[in-house]
């Protein structure tokens, strides 16, 4: 990068830290190029106007660094054609020493405006950088974290790595989940870890030890788990959040989800098509898609038994007469109800 190239970029895809860490290293390039250490200035396209955008970015520095502008989602300045012009405009005119990166936050597979599109067809047609970061999705997070332990020089012991990656969210595979924020937080854990073990490789019982618990939509995960019947992923998923969420709560939303799975088997039963449900049930399609499709891995009398076993762990939490149990035998009831209800039988 030479200082008097001007710099443009355009930054797209759901992988927060990627993008983060990708500004930092034009950041570093434009220090190199100009000598200085380049003013940060990132603002909300919500927040900020094109004129304003210019003021950063049209005039070359003389003296100390330039700056670096980062746009984060620009729509709201592509409202009209005139606006879509005077910041196509803008980019023209950045300035040598001076850099201006549009970043695109977005869910993977989210349809995109045609007015982000051609935004970043003129970022690329100014000769910008165009680049997608992807967010590692459940299972992939793991080797990321221990990609990025080898850049960081951080040992870790076999194991290590999958614990982090369990702690922050890392084997939910819910489509829905944001992953945005989840490799900050992983490095994060990282660099805290690094600071405990300075010279050691750090291990599980390290992780376990250090690093709280904070998996995105947790509760979502669980009941999908139990509702599709995977009850290799429903177990430990509840016996986690038994240690974090008070059981009545837990209880209210299974019974729930059991409910709806039971309205929606009913209804199926009775030859009732897939497609009403949207209206008999007012329900959002995809939601009423999704719980027909888990409705179908069960039937009718055994959401109710289901359901009943889930009465009798009510009486036990609430300490019914004759049911008092200690919290080790709640939470053992709660694995029997998994491995009776939700695996079936013969599990």
């Amino acid at each position: 990068m030479s200082a008097d190239a001007p710099l443009i970029a355009y930054y797209r895809g759901d992988d927060g830290y990627g993008i983060d860490h990708r500004v930092s290293q034009l950041a570093h390039g434009l220090e190199q190029a100009t000598g200085a250490v380049p003013e940060r200035w990132r603002v909300q396209g919500s927040e900020t106007t094109v004129a304003a955008i210019g003021e950063r970015v049209a005039t070359a520095p003389m003296f100390g660094g330039g700056t670096l502008a980062v746009v984060v989602d620009p729509a709201p300045l592509l409202r009209s054609k005139a606006d879509r012009g005077a910041l196509e405009g803008a980019i023209a005119t950045v300035a040598p020493g001076n850099a201006l990166v549009f970043v695109e936050i977005s869910d993977r597979g989210a349809r995109r405006s045609a007015a982000l599109q051609g935004l970043e067809t003129a970022v690329a047609r100014g000769g910008g950088e165009i680049r997608t970061f992807k967010a590692p999705q459940a299972g992939e997070l793991a080797a990321w974290i221990e990609g990025r332990a080898r850049e960081r020089d951080i040992q870790l012991a076999p194991g290590a790595a999958r614990e982090l990656a369990r702690r922050v969210g890392g084997f939910v595979r819910e489509g829905d989940i944001d992953r945005e924020r989840q490799g900050a937080l992983a490095v994060g854990e990282l660099d805290k870890l690094s600071l405990y073990r300075p010279s050691d490789p750090i291990t599980d019982a390290d992780v376990a030890a250090l690093v709280a618990e904070v998996v995105p939509d947790s509760t979502w995960a669980m009941l999908d788990a139990v509702a599709e019947r995977r009850a290799a992923v429903a177990g430990p998923a509840l016996d986690r959040l038994l240690g974090t969420t008070p059981e009545p709560v837990l209880l209210a939303q299974l019974h729930r989800r059991l409910r709806e799975l039971t309205e929606v088997a009913g209804h199926l039963a009775g030859g009732a098509p897939p497609g009403s449900l949207v209206r008999t049930l007012g329900m959002k399609p995809f939601r009423a898609e999704k719980l027909v499709g888990q409705a179908r891995r069960w039937t009718v009398p055994g959401l109710v038994d289901a359901l009943d076993g889930l009465m009798e762990l009510d009486a036990m939490v609430k300490g019914a007469p004759g049911s008092g149990a200690t919290d080790e035998q709640r939470r053992l009831a709660f694995a029997l109800w998994v491995r009776e209800h939700v695996a079936g039988a013969g599990a």
